[in-house]
């Protein structure tokens, strides 16, 4: 893998388990730059979404001037804030009602359910247009939207399947999604659920913490995925009884 692709790959994961970030947007009174916290998800392909009011100052400007930017920090608790990893992306914000992007943000922020049927809020996506990474000193690297993104199409089935297999994952194969957390993903042990499944892996969760697992080659199908849910499974157990 070239730096270039490893860049890409950790910028996307950065964006994957995010759950929350600074999202910048042209103040509608002055013109200034104006920042602000919001939560966030990301659909199938890795656009990031939130889900915001009409009564923030941040919504009543991107009525009037949809180009913002999102900030995404990972340098945590870090002595040295300026050598972990962050990511700008920005693009254009647009207001969505596709049923993925409500249903992967509510399994990321269930806590949302309760407001995000109100009249005032709407569910809105970052269509892409570019990005900035920095991984710590001297690591640093633009973007481009096919870096950030991952290819969905051809992959109609799976996403049409991805409620059916989230269900039946975090319903009776909560074990094997706990395996995938701690032994691939390095986690600490506990009732992990798969919040999402695209063709280039899936979004584990947990009270707040996300682990991104990859997947060995895309996936376009149901049956493609499961074989390699199995597939992860063995590998995990694998690792598990070398460990021991």
């Amino acid at each position: 893998m070239s730096a270039k692709s490893a860049v890409a790959a950790d910028a996307r994961a950065l964006v994957r388990k995010a759950f929350k970030g600074s999202l910048a947007t042209i103040d509608s009174g002055n013109s200034y730059p104006y920042a602000s916290l919001i939560t966030l998800a990301t659909d199938a392909s890795g656009v990031p979404s939130f889900l915001i009011s009409t009564l923030a100052r941040h919504t009543r400007n991107l009525a009037k001037d949809r180009r913002a930017s999102v900030l995404i920090d990972a340098t945590g608790a870090l002595a040295d804030p300026l050598q972990g990893a962050r990511v700008t992306l920005w693009g254009s914000a647009e207001k969505t009602a596709e049923e993925g992007v409500r249903r992967r943000f509510l399994a990321r922020h269930p806590e949302a359910a309760f407001y995000a049927d109100f009249p005032d809020f709407a569910f809105w996506r970052l269509a892409v247009e570019g990005a900035h990474y920095i991984g710590g000193f001297g690591r640093i690297f633009d973007l481009a939207p096919s870096d950030i993104l991952v290819p969905v199409e051809g992959a109609a089935r799976l996403l049409e399947g991805e409620p059916d297999i989230v269900e039946h994952m975090n319903k009776d194969h909560a074990d094997a999604i706990e395996l995938y957390a701690t032994t691939l993903a390095g986690a600490s042990p506990g009732p992990w659920r798969i919040a999402g499944i695209d063709p280039e892996g899936c979004d584990l969760v947990l009270d707040g913490e996300a682990r991104r697992i990859v997947f060995a080659s895309p996936v376009t199908t149901p049956a493609e995925a499961r074989k390699e849910l199995v597939r992860l499974v063995a590998d995990a157990r694998a690792r598990g009884e070398g460990g021991a």
